[in-house]
């Protein structure tokens, strides 16, 4: 069996140590004028993109993160900063559409002849599992056999409303063991803080068919992943 590690990184050390459990207060506040305030979003619906990039930010500027065991709160620059790596996180946009795009039930459960061929116009009818083994898979071991952590989005709902796209969760991959055609990830889940035993495991063998990830924290599935796109910022306010 092989194993791989991005250098020393360990959950309970470089990750934070507080859950992903944070106040009702919205992301984004805007006054508009004296007339009215427009709240966006809550953070009370989790910030676990904001948290892994900013877990990832402190490991790249070797930044301890904070002892604290409770999440900061409005007022806390720390605060600030999560929620604005939370954005960052969607990528403009883009990674919700792809959390859309995977979520699709009409996604066929093995992978058609004919998908490759409608692939060349610009139309993605993959199945789950190909998108996993030949687009994600390789693309996240390239970054973990290469040193670096992943960014990791994993689709845990599957339907067509939009509404569901919180359901979905975003980790940290710092390491992989294969054994055969065997794959299991180790993740900084930052619902799960100092947790040194999440994993989400699947086998490669058949690209084609049908494969079910066993993912470490039930009754919570995973039913496909991707590698998120991630850009480093400098962590100050947690300096």
């Amino acid at each position: 069996m092989a194993s791989v590690r991005v250098g020393d990184f360990r959950p309970s050390v470089h990750g934070f140590h507080f859950p992903n459990a944070f106040a009702r207060d919205p992301i984004r506040r805007f006054q508009l004028g004296s007339v009215a305030t427009l709240d966006i979003g809550d953070a009370a619906n989790g910030l676990c993109g904001g948290m892994a990039y900013t877990a990832r930010d402190l490991w790249e500027f070797k930044v301890p993160p904070p002892a604290d065991p409770a999440p900061p709160a409005r007022g806390n620059p720390r605060f600030d900063y999560l929620v604005n790596r939370q954005i960052d996180s969607f990528d403009n946009g883009l990674v919700p559409l792809r959390f859309f795009k995977l979520m699709d039930p009409d996604r066929p459960a093995r992978e058609p002849w004919w998908a490759e061929l409608i692939g060349r116009l610009g139309i993605d009818r993959h199945s789950r599992t190909w998108v996993m083994v030949n687009v994600e898979w390789p693309a996240i071991r390239r970054d973990l056999d290469g040193g670096s952590l992943a960014t990791v989005g994993l689709v845990k709902v599957v339907g067509r409303d939009p509404n569901q796209l919180g359901l979905n969760h975003q980790v940290v991959a710092y390491g992989y063991d294969l054994d055969g055609s065997t794959v299991t990830l180790r993740l900084y889940d930052p619902n799960f803080p100092n947790d040194e035993e999440v994993t989400l495991r699947f086998d490669t063998g058949d690209p084609r068919g049908t494969i079910t990830t066993t993912w470490s924290r039930p009754p919570d599935s995973v039913f496909c992943f991707f590698r998120a796109p991630y850009e480093k910022r400098d962590p100050t306010p947690f300096r």
